[in-house]
């Protein structure tokens, strides 16, 4: 065996990098923040609102409809008006609203409506969320471009 090969088969320590997680640490704790307060206003909600059983769960409906309604503003603002602190996006957009809008309380919704054999409203529901949230995301961002436009002129 050569020199040089014998160095090539010899184990050297990694390069000294900066730690992932002290890259991601103030991510994590902001959407971490952002999603406990998010959590807490849509269990408010539910509280004032509350769905009794086999009905139609409109506030978790109406909170889903109007967090992705926020969504497609605030996407419009941070990627086309602000030029956003790099930790706005996570704690907002994944934190706050990420906790507010609820869709896995929309599956235990539609799960809790066909177990008390309204399998019907449960499509209707399942259908119905799906619908008004991406109609939701996509109204709210038109409109907060042509705000944005007409601020413009």
């Amino acid at each position: 065996m050569t020199a040089p090969e014998a160095e090539s088969l010899r184990v050297r320590p990694a390069p000294r990098r900066r730690s992932e997680w002290r890259t991601q640490a103030p991510v994590v704790a902001v959407v971490a923040l952002g999603g406990a307060l998010g959590a807490c206003a849509r269990y408010g909600l539910t509280l004032a609102w509350p769905t009794p059983p086999g009905a139609f769960p409109w506030a978790t409906f109406w909170t889903n409809v109007s967090g992705c309604a926020v969504i497609g503003v605030f996407m419009v603002l941070i990627t086309e008006v602000w030029a956003a602190h790099r930790l706005i996006r996570p704690f907002f957009g994944t934190g706050v609203l990420g906790g507010f809008t609820t869709f896995s309380t929309y599956a235990v919704d539609i799960r809790r409506l066909v177990d008390a054999g309204r399998a019907g409203l449960g499509l209707a529901y399942l259908a119905a969320t799906l619908c008004a949230a991406l109609a939701a995301v996509w109204l709210a961002s038109v409109a907060a471009r042509r705000v944005l436009i007409r601020r413009q002129r």
